[in-house]
């Protein structure tokens, strides 16, 4: 935390991300589907683990991988989420604190035995793609009580993962933070996660477009099932009725930023050979973020958005391996 506070402050899933350099065949073992993401036990994830050769562990989850993105620019972020008293819980508070992110406090929910620390099996292949075994664990199990009110208070921008939108009680959490950034004019910042997310939250999520957010991140396919339109092209017309500012990726195509004077495109920074697409959208709004809380004009956050998530997809892993301050040096501080 600097002097002024937090730049960003992020709210999301506690995932610890296991990464496997992996063949095909490594694939057809797993039992999974290759190339999607399969939601498992406790039981199954152990097993999992016990099969592979880990390459990296590291602290993962979407808006965690955001903070991290914001840290390594040269951002002041903090991140709550919600990890259990085990040894993955102990490697994911610890790691972000490393890379420079303060992490909130982390309650223990009632009758936790059962559960543990969120984790991600993902199997990478040498084509980038990746298939993906998770463990929710009690990441999901996001509380009211687990929102540090200070933390929000003190930053410019309150960054919310919308996968947590399928959970009741992390549902709670959020729209509490929501109220907190609104009572101490802070800048409240949307990811829409996934196209399913959106699908089962559409008249909901929409209320907070028009209502309670400031900034919208979303892909092709997530702003398509946003805005109920035909083409991406037909959406990105309608989110500009919103008024807010509303950041669309569309991969090597680069991205469209919606603002209340106009749209814009801009295009993808160039990452050589793509290794591993993990993160990419969370670094883009990482780098998106650290820009508009740095005095960038919505091109100058975008570009920024396409150099970092340009970084990250050029390695295994959803973090930047590299100082990407250097990258911000275009992006002049209020």
């Amino acid at each position: 935390m600097s002097d002024d506070g937090f730049d960003v402050v992020a709210v999301g899933s506690a995932i610890v991300d296991i990464l496997v350099e992996a063949d095909a065949a490594d694939v057809a073992g797993s039992g999974l589907e290759p190339g999607g993401m399969t939601l498992v036990d406790l039981a199954t994830s152990d097993a999992l683990y016990q099969m592979v050769r880990p390459s990296a562990q590291v602290s993962g989850g979407s808006a965690a991988n955001t903070a991290v993105g914001v840290a390594a620019l040269g951002g002041a972020v903090g991140f709550m989420g919600r990890t259990a008293s085990d040894a993955f819980g102990a490697l994911f508070r610890r790691d972000l604190a490393e890379m420079g992110v303060a992490v909130g406090r982390s309650r223990q929910p009632d009758g936790e035995s059962p559960s543990g620390t969120g984790r991600c099996v993902v199997l990478v292949t040498a084509d980038g793609e990746r298939t993906m075994a998770t463990y929710l664990g009690v990441a999901t199990m996001l509380e009211p009580g687990d929102i540090d009110e200070a933390m929000v208070a003190a930053s410019r921008v309150l960054y919310l993962e919308g996968y947590l939108w399928d959970v009741a009680s992390a549902k709670e959490a959020l729209r509490q933070a929501i109220d907190v950034a609104h009572r101490n004019e802070v800048l409240v910042a949307l990811s829409a996660s996934d196209r399913m997310c959106v699908d089962r939250h559409r008249r909901e999520l929409l209320d907070l477009v028009g209502d309670e957010i400031d900034v919208l991140f979303a892909n092709e396919e997530e702003a398509v099932a946003l805005f109920g339109a035909p083409t991406v092209e037909a959406a990105v017309d309608r989110a500009a009725s919103t008024g807010i500012l509303v950041a669309v990726t569309r991969g090597a195509a680069g991205s469209v930023v919606v603002t209340p004077s106009g749209s814009l495109s801009v295009p993808a920074a160039d990452p050589g050979a793509v290794v591993d697409t993990t993160g990419a959208g969370d670094l883009y709004a990482a780098g998106f973020l650290y820009g508009l809380t740095h005095g960038g004009d919505p091109d100058q956050c975008a570009a920024l958005g396409s150099a970092a998530a340009a970084e990250v997809v050029s390695h295994l892993g959803a973090r930047p391996l590299v100082d990407l301050r250097p990258l911000a040096a275009s992006v002049g501080r209020v």
